[in-house]
């Protein structure tokens, strides 16, 4: 397994589905073929029965631990997945209590599916942070790291993991394991437990910690308190442990929908700008912007996600997917959810043009088109050019 991209600097493609070599932790064969793409093949020689007999025996234990109360928290944003996992563990007969991290620019469409997932019947917890830290932290995350959402990212670890503690709920059921689902390294791929050394490696925190917040920002540290991870010993001695639910049923994020479709859930009008279906991260507002800087960064977006998604279900073509790409890729981020960029970037204080200066700073410049003087070329509308690539 090898991703020289960085190194070389090219970019390819996987020759299966179109994930492109600068998507972080992804590695290829000597074939050309993802992690993500022979993860999804591998699937069929698993013994499913077995997985969820394994689950079965790890539910008794807590079932037992915590009869009477609450046996399992599931982190939700109120989405098609956060929707299938409450299903799922009502399903197996848990009482699970829904933990819920409100966004700082929550969609009418969001509010409506958050309020759907209590009325499958379950207690639900939600946690607003103080939005005028937050809002600083949005700031200061999408200049010094390029991403507006760093404090959603980390809370929907640290969050759910402190309620872990605080009211003794041990089990925790989080979606997909990322690796699996998206590819990277091999040995990563089984993995059933999200832990503090995954969260650092892969929940998307890139490298800011929240110490960084409270020397740089000046916050004082009780203020970050739900930024913060608990320690060691307070997991220990509840025994907090977080599975990944995708390892123990075949996770599709379309079934997914189509479930909670039927419980309720309720879609977008139309395709999600930056995306090729209607019924994903409908509930933060500020999703489109963190999305865009993928592709400034990497080359890709999530038209490309769940185009290959789709390709390794046999629901597009490769070619079919290329096309997308070309299509609907990397625009800029004028609008999403009806919400408008001037109502984002007025939240965080920062006006278009320091908020085009950082998105430039954070463009890959090997990955798009530039002028004989290295600026980047633009069309009329703001958007970059991608350089000829090889798909194929």
């Amino acid at each position: 397994m090898s991703n020289n991209t960085f190194n070389s600097g090219k970019i390819f493609f996987c020759k299966k589905c179109i994930f492109p070599s600068t998507k972080p932790h992804i590695e290829f064969n000597d074939d050309g073929v993802c992690t993500g793409c022979l993860a999804y093949s591998n699937r069929k020689e698993i013994n499913w029965d077995e997985r969820q007999k394994k689950l079965l025996e790890i539910i008794k234990k807590y079932k037992k631990k915590n009869e009477g109360y609450y046996n399992c928290i599931i982190p939700s944003s109120g989405g098609k997945d956060s929707h299938y996992q409450t299903i799922k563990a009502l399903e197996l007969g848990m009482n699970p209590l829904i933990v819920n991290i409100v966004p700082d620019k929550i969609s009418e469409l969001g509010r409506h599916n958050k309020e759907n997932l209590k009325k499958l019947g379950v207690d639900s917890m939600e946690i607003s942070l103080n939005p005028r830290i937050r809002h600083r932290i949005n700031k200061f995350g999408l200049e010094t790291v390029g991403d507006i959402c760093w404090p959603e990212h980390i809370t929907i670890f640290t969050i759910p993991k402190k309620i872990s503690v605080n009211m003794n709920i041990p089990l925790l059921f989080y979606g997909e394991c990322p690796e699996n689902e998206n590819g990277g390294p091999l040995e990563d791929q089984d993995r059933t437990v999200l832990d503090r050394r995954w969260m650092e490696e892969y929940g998307g925190l890139l490298g800011l910690r929240t110490n960084d917040l409270s020397d740089v920002l000046q916050i004082p540290k009780e203020k970050l308190v739900l930024y913060t991870y608990p320690a060691k010993e307070e997991l220990e001695k509840v025994g907090t442990t977080a599975l990944f639910l995708g390892q123990f049923f075949p996770w599709d994020g379309q079934n997914n929908f189509e479930i909670a479709k039927q419980n309720g859930f309720r879609t977008y009008t139309k395709d999600v700008e930056g995306s090729i279906v209607n019924y994903e991260n409908l509930d933060n507002v500020y999703f489109r912007v963190h999305d865009y800087f993928k592709y400034l960064k990497y080359g890709y977006d999530r038209v490309a996600d769940w185009s290959s998604w789709h390709i390794r279900r046999g629901r597009l073509s490769r070619d079919e997917a290329v096309k997308l790409v070309k299509e609907r890729s990397g625009k800029f981020p004028e609008v999403y959810l009806g919400y408008s960029l001037s109502e984002i970037l007025d939240e965080i204080d920062c006006t278009r043009d320091e908020f085009i200066k950082i998105c430039d700073k954070f463009t890959n410049k090997s990955l798009f088109v530039c002028d004989n003087k290295n600026k980047l070329v633009k069309d009329k509308d703001g958007n970059l050019i991608f350089k000829n690539s090889e798909y194929i």
